[in-house]
Parts: C-alpha cells; sequence; structure tokens
C-alpha cells in the first residue's frame, strides 16, 4: 500500500461508520469488485470535470486528512444549502 492511501485510510478511520461505508463503496467500485456507481444527473458535470483533472494528473496538495474533512464539510454545506 502507498503512503498516501495509507494516510487516506488512516483519515478515513476517523470518520463515522457511514461515511466509511459510502467511501468504502467508492473504493470498490474503482477497484472493479464493486458493481459501478449511479451518478445523479446533476453531479455528471463536476464529476467529468474531476475525471479529467485526474488525466492530467491535477491532484489536491495537503494533508489527506485535510482534503477529506474539508470535502466532507463542503458536501454537508451542499447538502443543507449553506455552501
Amino acid at each position: 500500500m502507498t503512503d498516501l492511501l495509507e494516510k487516506a485510510v488512516a483519515a478515513v478511520r476517523q470518520m463515522p461508520a457511514a461515511e466509511q461505508d459510502n467511501i468504502a463503496q467508492v473504493m470498490l467500485s474503482m477497484a472493479k469488485i464493486a458493481e459501478p456507481l449511479d451518478i445523479e444527473p446533476e453531479h455528471l458535470a463536476a464529476v467529468m470535470v474531476g475525471l479529467a483533472q485526474a488525466d492530467r494528473g491535477e491532484f489536491v496538495e495537503g494533508e489527506a486528512t485535510e482534503i477529506v474533512a474539508r470535502a466532507f464539510a463542503r458536501g454537508r454545506a451542499r447538502a443543507l444549502g449553506t455552501k
């Protein structure tokens, strides 16, 4: 396992069980062990932008724990409509 993946797993271990399961499902889907995840139509454009960034090697810099925490905070804010 790479150092980066170990950092990510350590960060996920600190999250609630439901969030851990969500991340695990994504990882399994990406590893082609589980069924691909359905993408909501309203999220498709953002997913395509993210995939293009990954293809170009554009990744977020910083500590995995902080990156994941910021991502989940943004997601919660959007879900609550507070951005």
